[in-house]
């Protein structure tokens, strides 16, 4: 649970009017490595800010100051959530995100649309929101989660657009929001009480509406007796068996041309990798021990995935030009994700200062590999990579504790190998420029090229 302050005046109006309460959440402490959302909603929340945000490094930025914790106290109230934002240089700005309030008319629908079904109201109180209410709601013309533009900014640094203070203040809400949706119904202008208040009231209404009379306490079916009509239900059929093989799906196209701007060989790409994935799933379903669901990927990753099945230049480059890339920043995208998948393009990205823990253990590996000083490679330290002096050649520290080689090509830094928990390993094939198969073996201190 998050640490939660009320202000004790929240909840009161003018003239002893109840009024939508103001919720202020502690800072969250630094969080290393994974997703920021785990919730569907959540996830849903921060695609909003990527695909509204047009400085993709501010949003990078805003990433790193929420994962090192530089997000203080969070306020969430109708229409604005507000938290104070420091800088490395310890400058502190106040960030806000403005997301707009729903009408009268707009709650008077969508408390209609909650009120319909018990399991709504069931599964926010569990802290949950299924998909379900959100498509209810759309049905009706609302809403619930903000898209593309939905998100506005304001922030004491003066940009104009989402700057690295509030896209920060984005990801920490996400945290929140992922226990406790309540929050974005409290942005859109109910808090959690009142809410609850109005679905009670309007239940109460249809009860009274259908039977004539006010329900009493007693009205109801005993838990005992309905758990008993499972016994009268008949038995669930049997799974199907999983599917070997499927047949190649006949071409896209029957003979009629393509609308402008449509790319066929893109349709057909995305069918076959949804049939695929779908097929993966399927049979982790039906297995006795099913796998782990594969993790939710951004837009931008799913890109590079889908680029590294060779789909053809017309498609790679469509999905350079969708994911913000060109040719070459993709090809680079591409070539880590064959290495490691989302981890090696992370690594790619993203400047990782490792621990010191983590530093002090690399440097007993290395002083191990190499015994002699004089034979040793000379290593400086800047955005947390260790590049070789007078080569080519650089490390780098993944989330996992891994190392990663990589090799200056022209104009860039690219990984040339896997990563190891052992940075001699990593070193030796960042220097060879290859998957070295006999990297410095700590016991002889010998290795490729004589290291």
């Amino acid at each position: 649970m998050r640490a939660e302050y009320e202000d004790p005046e929240a909840g009161r109006g003018s003239g002893g009017r109840e009024a939508v309460p103001e919720r202020t959440f502690a800072a969250l402490p630094a969080v290393r490595g994974g997703a920021f959302a785990q919730t569907w909603w959540g996830r849903a929340w921060l695609k909003a800010l990527e695909d509204t945000a047009l400085d993709g490094q501010q949003v990078k930025q805003g990433r790193r100051h929420a994962r090192a914790g530089a997000v203080g106290a969070v306020s969430v109230r109708p229409g604005r959530i507000t938290a104070m934002v420091q800088d490395r240089d310890h400058t502190r700005h106040r960030a806000d995100v403005l997301l707009q309030q729903l009408g009268p008319r707009e709650w008077d629908r969508l408390l209609d649309v909650m009120a319909d079904r018990a399991g709504h109201i069931a599964a926010l109180l569990d802290r949950d929101m299924p998909p379900v209410l959100a498509e209810d709601a759309s049905a009706v013309g609302i809403e619930l989660l903000p898209g593309i533009g939905d998100l506005e900014s304001e922030c004491s640094c003066e940009e104009w657009d989402h700057c690295a203070h509030s896209a920060a203040l984005c990801y920490q809400l996400a945290r929140l929001l992922d226990e406790d949706p309540f929050l974005l119904l409290l942005v859109r202008g109910r808090g959690e009480r009142e809410l609850l208040d109005e679905l009670q009231a309007r239940s109460a209404a249809r009860a009274t509406d259908a039977s004539g009379e006010r329900p009493s306490a007693a009205v109801g079916t005993p838990a005992a007796q309905a758990y008993a009509t499972r016994e009268a239900l008949p038995p669930l059929p049997a799974l199907p068996p999983p599917v070997e093989a499927w047949d190649d799906p006949a071409p896209l196209g029957g003979g009629t041309p393509p609308e402008p701007g449509v790319e066929v060989a893109a349709l057909e790409l995305l069918r076959a990798d949804a049939a695929a994935r779908a097929r993966q799933l399927l049979a982790g379903a039906l297995a006795d021990r099913p796998g782990q669901a594969p993790p939710a990927l951004t837009r931008v990753q799913d890109a590079v995935r889908l680029a590294a099945t060779d789909p053809g230049p017309a498609v790679t480059a469509r999905l350079a030009a969708g994911s913000g890339r060109d040719a070459r920043t993709m090809t680079l995208a591409v070539r880590a994700w064959r290495l490691g998948g989302v981890e090696a393009l992370d690594v790619l990205e993203e400047d990782r200062v490792p621990d010191p823990a983590d530093l002090v253990r690399a440097r007993a590996q290395l002083a191990a590999a190499w015994p002699q000083d004089v034979d040793r490679p000379e290593l400086r330290m800047s955005r947390g990579r260790w590049t070789v002096r007078g080569a080519d050649a650089q490390l780098r520290h993944g989330r996992d504790g891994r190392w990663w080689p990589y090799r200056k090509e022209p104009g860039r830094w690219a990984p040339v190998g896997p990563a190891t928990e052992d940075p001699a390993t990593a070193l030796a094939t960042a220097i060879s420029g290859s998957d070295a198969a006999s990297a410095p073996d700590s016991r002889t201190g010998t290795g490729p090229d004589g290291i």
